[in-house]
């Protein structure tokens, strides 16, 4: 029977562009619920923009314009970005929002009814300056427990301590760099403690991961103190309704915004609200968030629900931060990425397997590496994956296009479904690197099986055509196999390889069965090689000109001598790759070329080549060589030329060209370095 499961992942703040760390978050979830949408699971991912609080209301003053015109503006580049890495939410809306300020007002309603709603006079941070209450993020200072600087007021990043501005040492207004002074006012406070016991079994049941269990023992061993869910105007948000000049703390209404989102999905498609937020049986609920928020997750939104009659979430999956190599995100270091950033020089796809093969189901920190994430992606996803359908495509086109009428090894194919289910659980308990692992070991037995039956050696043998179209049979129904299995991760790839194979990768059961005797199109490359210059480009400044160097152009003695030798940078900026010969043929008009179609693990491209002299056609067929693959295309009369291939020779004699080949065991795309 398939289960109904409502999503939702932290919403983005409305103040600021979306960074890889929350892409992150963003593409952890999305690869959860197209997982769980292919098992046929009736699965809706909902989000929404956090619109609320000090820091948008001081952003829109600081920019000349209204709240409402920023959040409206944030709002659409966050649409665009997460589109952008193929992110598909079924809802996207925002907390400011008629459905959120209905929602809110309710929720509030109930618990003040069910007696879980103080008021009390409160000390509070002022800045005489701004003219205006501190919310705590505003107050910053020594930590009163371990002691270090420049700490937010509520919480010490360094020892995790929580506590309140006043127990700063040295507290400073981040408005206007003044030391606050301290007012009283009144506050509406949540009687967390009155969910004690609720929230003691819901903690030590399976909702939650074991650290972050361990984590929150210490708010139990502390007391649950009561949580002040007021703030004081100016404000950006939703007023109280029954304390005039007091508007709910962005966190009250915030969670209340995967209601809201959620009712706005409803309202399009029919649904019912009371199966999904009433029942903690018939349906699931699953928050996808990072460590840094999980108390609000785990403690006062549970309590929150539970007071207002409504379900505590099925589980709160819980990630650690992303580091850039081996560095938390600055953006004095220039490790600040943005979404947009990566998008304008890159293509999502390889992030999102880079992502996908370092989670866990863990919260340890994520570090993105950037030379592990060029390497990681051109060998698993080109040198890999598509090279399975590149190598295998061009004998199926040369065969007549269509599959041949059996597979030659089933049992390789079996052993590759029955994997299915061992993988569908990884996905499922989100321990996507454990998955990625298992469907690349795969992807190198598919590998191996291409090599060891050789097609391009037995193509020469037009006798032997059945045989080979049958080994490439096999290899491109593998290839199926693992495509299925990274769909969740790489979606756009996926549609580029059900155009190809003339089928569809919406059901986790769709290869029970191989493609045979049936047509597919001409391959077209799945993916390209990362050019590592671009990625080094995400946080590299632009280099500046030395001192004194001469203009472009501009040709003296010692010039010339240095260009006698080349540094190491010089040389790592070509670009050596070994590819394999899928094709050759004579040049009609040429007595000097040849053209060859290289194939460089997954993609294939035309060299024209003056080797002629030196060896026939049918001599390079399935031949490895080594191509400079980042030299500029040559326009010439017979075609464009997209490389060149290596070659020792002769002085004076034509023929004496010998080919420059790898070892045995190279693949083709591999670097040579």
């Amino acid at each position: 029977m398939a289960r109904k499961i409502l999503v939702t992942s932290a919403l983005p703040y409305a103040n600021a562009p979306l960074h890889l760390g929350y892409i992150m978050e963003a593409v952890q979830t999305d690869i959860w619920v197209r997982f769980q949408k292919m098992r046929g699971n009736d699965c809706i991912y909902c989000c929404a923009e956090d619109a609320h609080g000090t820091p948008i209301m001081i952003r829109a003053h600081q920019e000349g314009i209204t709240p409402e015109i920023l959040i409206a503006r944030t709002a659409e580049e966050h649409r665009r970005d997460l589109a952008g890495f193929l992110i598909g939410m079924d809802q996207f809306h925002s907390t400011h929002s008629a459905e959120n300020v209905r929602f809110t007002h309710e929720i509030y309603t109930k618990l003040h009814e069910g007696g879980y709603i103080a008021r009390r006079a409160v000390r509070q941070a002022y800045d005489e300056t701004a003219g205006m209450f501190l919310p705590d993020r505003y107050v910053r200072g020594t930590c009163p427990r371990c002691k270090s600087p420049d700490q937010y007021g509520d919480a010490c990043e360094v020892c995790g301590s929580t506590y309140t501005p006043a127990e700063l040492i040295d507290p400073i207004s981040t408005v206007s760099q003044t030391t606050p002074v301290w007012r009283e006012s009144d506050h509406l406070f949540f009687k967390l403690g009155a969910f004690e016991t609720m929230l003691r079994e819901y903690v030590g049941g399976s909702s939650l991961q074991a650290a972050v269990r361990a984590k929150l023992a210490e708010w139990f061993e502390a007391g649950l103190q009561d949580w002040d869910i007021s703030r004081d105007a100016p404000y950006f948000g939703i007023e109280i309704p029954d304390a005039a000049g007091k508007f709910f703390y962005v966190w009250f209404d915030a969670p209340i915004g995967y209601i809201a989102s959620f009712e706005a999905w409803r309202a399009a498609h029919a649904a019912s609200f009371d199966a999904y937020w009433k029942s903690e049986t018939a349906t699931e609920l699953y928050h996808f968030i990072g460590k840094d928020i999980s108390y609000f997750h785990t403690l006062f939104w549970p309590a929150v629900l539970r007071g207002a009659g409504l379900r505590r979430p099925t589980g709160v999956c819980v990630h650690g931060f992303l580091t850039i190599n081996g560095q938390k995100m600055s953006k004095s270091r220039g490790t600040f990425i943005t979404a947009r950033h990566f998008l304008e020089r890159l293509p999502p796809e390889p992030l999102r397997y880079y992502f996908a093969a370092k989670l866990s189901s863990g919260i340890e920190d994520i570090d993105f590496s950037l030379d592990d994430f060029v390497a990681r992606a051109n060998a698993d996803l080109v040198g890999k994956l598509v090279n399975i359908a590149s190598r295998c495509a061009g004998f199926i086109e040369r065969g007549g296009g269509r599959l041949a009428a059996a597979l030659p090894d089933p049992a390789l194919y079996d052993e590759f479904t029955a994997a299915g289910e061992r993988i569908a659980a990884l996905y499922e308990s989100r321990d996507y690197s454990a998955a990625i692992r298992e469907i690349m070991e795969l992807a190198d037995r598919a590998n191996r099986y291409v090599d060891q039956h050789k097609p391009w050696a037995l193509a020469k043998d037009p006798a032997r055509a059945d045989e080979v179209r049958a080994i490439a049979t096999q290899g491109v129904n593998l290839f199926r196999v693992l495509m299925n299995y990274l769909a969740p991760v790489l979606p756009r790839m996926a549609q580029g390889a059900a155009a190809f194979l003339g089928t569809s990768f919406d059901s986790w059961s769709a290869i029970a069965a191989p493609l045979l005797a049936q047509p597919i199109a001409r391959y077209q490359p799945l993916a390209t090689r990362l050019d590592p210059e671009a990625v080094a480009a995400l946080i590299a400044p632009a280099p500046a000109a030395a001192p004194g160097a001469p203009a472009a152009g501009a040709g003296t003695a010692a010039a010339a001598t240095a260009a006698a030798s080349i540094s190491i940078n010089e040389f790592a900026r070509l670009d050596l790759r070994v590819a394999r010969v899928a094709a050759a043929e004579l040049v009609e008009g040429s007595d000097k070329l040849l053209r060859l179609t290289l194939d460089l693990g997954g993609e294939q491209r035309t060299v024209f080549s003056g080797i002629r002299a030196a060896y026939r056609p049918e001599q390079l067929t399935g031949r490895l060589v080594v191509v400079i693959a980042n030299l500029a295309p040559r326009k010439m009369r017979f075609g464009v030329s997209q490389g060149m291939v290596l070659c020792a020779n002769g002085d004076d004699d034509a023929s004496a060209v010998f080919l420059l080949a790898a070892d045995s065991g190279a693949q083709p795309g591999m670097k040579v370095t």
